[in-house]
């Protein structure tokens, strides 16, 4: 057993030092004891980067935090609280930890179609799902932007009946929250790290996979209580070790207004897959021909809060860039442009609160990927598959991204691998 100390110069609620012990454990897991309460690490033969580590501390200060926090493999800096982490709290929820990119997630489903289905030259069928699933950001994201549906189909007008009635409910009490692209993002994609992807599997059977969330409704829903939570904190909030932690407390003004947003934008998220991947389907049965759907289909959050039994107690569980694995949950943690996915089965372990990395995790910054590589590293590191290869992409190179081999052995103790798939085509926006 190693017992090495950490350095973190940094304050506790009462401004007293923090004392931050490094324990190695049997169990898979490194125990980072603090003042607050403990941090266990699924972090063996990966980095935890400096700013990744402060902020687990700030988190594992706050005194509403049940028992431990856990952080994932693919641990990184974010903005409010660190990407992969599971943040159980009592009486209180913090909206920055949950972030703007609410119940972001991904959907996978196996099909009946193989490797010897599809055509040599992917590039007919890449275009054509790119026409059939709005992507990218033009206009500020304003009016003509190209990510939003302009007349919007039947599928997402249909979908949007379920969705419409509790959030004209919310938009009326926070009537900021309705100002902006709602029914319009519908069944799109986005940017950033969001993307569309044909897979084959260990067996040679075509997968499509996706990776998005509530878009814009979801940003402006999370934005708004963040600030409205920095606003309700505002005596407390010096004393806290970032202000981007501002919570609300249970039974406060503004507690129930936000579990009630914050569940809608995570229904609008799976929604949202659920449609895109309709389309997306659509548009390969019309390139490809006629095929069915597989056994496996997935479609699972990554950022999101909801209130779960662990330990005995009810907490509410926010995962910040992870998965939820109990025993028998199908996940997906991909990878990155250029490296392998996995479905995975859940294993249900108590300490890491039932839960897994949601990727490989960035290894660096977009600014510092996009000032290390160029586009022909990019090319070569997607060699072999049908994708955007040119300098705006570059921020989503494989080599920006942790190794996701490695992320996956530092969590054998959390998942099983069920598949492992190799994408063909990726689709960027």
């Amino acid at each position: 057993m190693v017992d090495a100390p950490v350095d973190a110069p940094l304050g506790r609620l009462d401004g007293a030092p923090v004392s931050v012990t490094l324990v190695a454990l049997m169990s898979g897991h490194e125990l980072i004891e603090t003042d607050g309460v403990p941090i266990r690490a699924w972090i063996r033969g990966v980095a935890l980067e400096e700013p990744a580590r402060k902020q687990l501390l700030n988190v594992a200060r706050l005194p509403f935090v049940f028992r431990h926090v856990a952080a994932m493999p693919d641990v990184h800096w974010g903005l409010g609280a660190t990407v992969g982490s599971v943040i159980p709290t009592l009486g209180a929820i913090i909206p920055a930890a949950v972030g703007v990119d609410i119940g972001c997630g991904m959907m996978a489903v196996e099909t009946t179609l193989r490797a010897e289905h599809l055509p040599d030259n992917l590039h007919a069928l890449r275009t054509r799902i790119e026409a059939a699933v709005p992507h990218g950001r033009t206009a500020n994201g304003g009016k003509g932007d190209r990510g939003a549906w302009h007349h919007i189909p039947a599928a997402p007008q249909q979908a949007w009946k379920d969705l419409s009635r509790d959030y004209e409910r919310i938009t009326k009490k926070h009537k900021k929250l309705g100002q902006g692209n709602d029914l319009n993002h519908l069944g799109t994609l986005g940017t950033g790290n969001h993307f569309i992807e044909v897979c084959l599997d260990e067996a040679g059977r075509v997968w499509f996979m996706l990776h998005s969330g509530s878009r814009g409704v979801g940003n402006r829903i999370g934005t708004y209580f963040i600030e409205l939570a920095k606003h309700d904190c505002k005596r407390v909030l010096g004393q806290l070790p970032d202000k981007d932690l501002a919570y609300f407390e249970e039974g406060a003004e503004h507690f129930d207004d936000y579990v009630e947003a914050v569940g809608w934008a995570q229904r609008y998220a799976m929604t949202n897959r659920r449609v895109m991947m309709d389309a997306v389907i659509a548009a390969a049965r019309a390139e490809l021909g006629p095929f069915e759907l597989g056994a496996t289909a997935v479609n699972c959050h990554h950022n999101y809060v909801e209130r779960e039994r662990h330990y005995g107690k009810e907490p509410f569980v926010t995962r910040k860039g992870a998965v939820r694995a109990r025993l028998g949950d199908l996940g997906i943690i991909p990878g990155s442009m250029g490296a392998r996915s996995y479905i995975v089965r859940g294993k249900g372990n108590a300490e890491s609160f039932c839960s897994c990395s949601h990727g490989a995790g960035r290894a660096m910054s977009r600014g510092e990927a996009k000032r290390r590589f160029t586009v022909e590293d990019h090319a070569k590191a997607t060699e072999g598959i049908e994708c955007r290869k040119d300098r705006d992409v570059i921020d989503e190179t494989p080599m920006a991204y942790k190794p996701i081999d490695a992320v996956m052995a530092a969590q054998e103790d959390l998942v099983e691998i069920v598949h492992t798939l190799r994408q063909v085509v990726c689709v960027k926006g």
